[in-house]
């Protein structure tokens, strides 16, 4: 029996390990954003548009945004990665914190698929779950790894909760202040939890085992 569990062993490691790895490349997000806000004709102000009108198709005489494709694209790759880190994670994260992130990263890949200005109403059903599910994957994780990791699992508490916050703020905040507040609940998720991929690849136990 421990020959023949061995092999599973190794193959839950390994794909333990690509789930950590797709957490620690998802900042690259926020350099997508910045890369598409650049080219945008008519101006585009990060602290008070939104990220979805990055992935505007339509152009109007006032704004376009030629790269929308890489924003909307942009959605469904990092929700991918989101969605398959909590799978290849899910014994790390435990079952709530996975079941949380797969949510994220599912309703990332559907607001890719549903640009505001075709969609409006499906846009906006798509992308509220990840303002709910990240800040509480965040907690719950927090929790999680009080005990292993404890300067991380405040690094995540603090992050869930100024996420948490800020998303509310965004969905009452006028015009004014909406994009810097729709960043503040997202920018923080994607670094934190990269910080957690980061800490799994220090610490996972393919850094003690042999590789077959």
């Amino acid at each position: 029996m421990p020959t023949a569990s061995r092999p599973r062993r190794f193959a839950a490691d390994r794909a333990a390990r690509w789930g950590a790895l797709a957490l620690v490349v998802r900042p690259l997000y926020i350099g997508t954003e910045i890369l598409v806000a650049a080219a945008t004709i008519g101006g585009y102000d990060f602290l008070a548009d939104t990220v979805s009108r990055l992935g505007e198709i339509g152009c109007s005489p006032d704004f376009c945004s030629p790269r929308h494709a890489w924003m909307n694209g942009s959605f469904v790759v990092f929700g991918v990665l989101l969605t398959g880190s909590a799978v290849w994670l899910a014994r790390r994260l435990g079952p709530w914190a996975a079941g949380l992130l797969v949510i994220a990263g599912l309703s990332s890949i559907a607001t890719g698929l549903t640009p505001q200005d075709q969609a409006g109403v499906a846009h906006a059903i798509a992308a509220t779950p990840l303002f709910i599910a990240q800040p509480a994957a965040l907690l719950v994780l927090a929790a999680r790894v009080r005990g292993d990791h404890p300067h991380l699992s405040r690094l995540l508490f603090a992050t869930g909760a100024i996420t948490a916050a800020a998303a509310v703020g965004f969905v009452l905040a006028g015009e004014g202040d909406a994009g810097l507040l729709e960043r503040l609940a997202l920018w923080p998720v994607v670094i934190a939890l990269s910080a957690f991929g980061v800490a799994e690849l220090r610490s996972g136990p393919w850094t003690r085992w042999p590789t077959p």
